[in-house]
């Protein structure tokens, strides 16, 4: 029936039979755990209900690793843009996105880029849309038209990946350099 690809479009969820505690009580050795954790990832698994079991000490390492795999990951590989841009100008950029998870995130959440200094900000939403971000790599470029009375100065370039209706960012990055406000900081221009 095409099972096998529906994680393309859609989340693939799945719930522990039994409990951790009912498998460590029936001797499940790491080694089978770790292979039932391969299996779900191979079918792309999004989301599990484990049943608000506990997790046996000497399995957390196995499940935290497991969670680090499933559903999306998005890793910011590259980001280059030039170092000047004018007002009433063209910002162009190009990225290396890295999805080192097992499922594209199936909600749409834009990507968005900040410039920033002590006086102003502004943000461009892009068209990226990261529900096609399969696991692998993902490449986007694209550029953004910088305003004519945008106030000239030195800012920082911020990236994110926003809530569609705040514009403020939704979605963590597995990656270093996120403020306070949950923006990642590129350098400067």
């Amino acid at each position: 029936f095409g099972a096998q690809d529906n994680w393309i479009k859609g989340p693939v969820s799945m719930e522990i039979c039994y409990t951790f505690l009912k498998w460590k009580a029936d001797n499940f050795t790491k080694e089978q755990v770790q292979y039932i954790f391969d299996q779900t990832l191979k079918w792309h698994i999004s989301s599990f209900n484990a049943k608000s079991s506990a997790v046996p000490a000497e399995w957390e390492p196995l499940v935290n690793e497991w969670l680090k795999k499933m559903g999306y990951r998005f890793v910011l590989r590259k980001f280059s843009c030039p170092a000047t841009v004018k007002r009433n100008g063209k910002l162009s950029y190009q990225t290396w996105w890295e999805n080192k998870g097992v499922a594209p995130c199936y909600k749409h959440f834009p990507l968005a880029i900040r410039l920033k200094n002590t006086k102003d900000s502004i943000s461009f939403l892009t068209d990226a849309d990261i529900r096609e971000w399969l696991p692998g790599d993902n490449l986007y470029d694209n550029s953004v038209f910088i305003p004519k009375n945008f106030t000239p100065g030195y800012y920082d370039v911020q990236i994110g990946i926003v809530d569609p209706l705040s514009g403020k960012p939704k979605i963590q990055l597995a990656i270093e350099g996120k403020d306070a406000e949950g923006w990642y900081g590129l350098g400067k221009i």
